[in-house]
This record gives structure tokens, sequence and C-alpha cells, in this order.
């Protein structure tokens, strides 16, 4: 089955990097899980919400410069990882294909965050 971003997904990119809107348009024509981005640029209050309520762990986020979105697999369903693996799986193959060096909050060691992708800092400041 083929899926296509939806109206929110599609203004939940506004700002992002155009290569990382690349990486995410051309993930969602060759996921076998849909996905729905729910966040991409931030504003510095916003982020410090997060930072409070410990859904984020530094002020210093890739959303505030447009380098990272959020996104989780559709319908949304928090506890089910192997779907978030899904969607890691195509995010990881359309970077490949594309050239653009990402990474996936779900590798990190000091802090799971299964819907954050961004763009390698090594390549993108």
């Amino acid at each position: 089955m083929t899926y296509k971003l939806g109206t929110r997904s599609l203004q939940n990119l506004s700002g992002v990097h155009p290569d990382l809107v690349a990486v995410v348009k051309r993930a969602i024509q060759i996921t076998e899980q849909d996905f729905t981005v729910i966040e991409g640029v931030r504003n510095i209050e916003r982020q410090k919400e997060l930072y409070r309520k410990g859904a984020s762990k530094t002020l210093n986020s890739r959303h505030l410069t447009g380098h990272a979105v959020d996104m989780v697999p559709w319908p949304v369903d928090w506890n089910d990882l192997d779907r978030f693996e899904v969607v890691s799986e195509a995010m990881k193959a359309a970077a490949e294909e594309l050239n653009i060096p990402i990474v996936w909050g779900g590798d990190w060691k000091s802090f799971y965050d299964g819907p954050h992708f961004e763009l390698n800092r090594k390549n993108y400041k």
C-alpha cells in the first residue's frame, strides 16, 4: 500500500530544512507503516515547555533551527515500538537513497526518542 502525507503533516513540515523534507516525503512513499509528522520547527517557548516536562533533554534542540522532525506511526500507539522501528527503516532507506545523512532518536543510547529524526550535525550545522 502506498501512503501519502496528510495536510497536517505537510503543515508541520513548514520551515523544516528542504533536505529533511525530501527524506520524509520519500519515506512516506516506501514505508510499510503509515506515519504522521507531529512536529517540525519549534519556537524557544515550546522547547522550554517540553524541557520542563522532561519530554526533551535539551534547550538546544535541532527543532529550533528546522533540522528535526517528530513523526509517529499512524494510528498512534506510543507503546508499539516495533511500528516506530518500521518508520525508522523507511526514513533511513530514504535518507540513504537521497544521500542525506540523518540520525534517529530511537538509536540514542542515553535517551530513547522514537519519534525524532534530525539531519546529522556533522553535515548540517
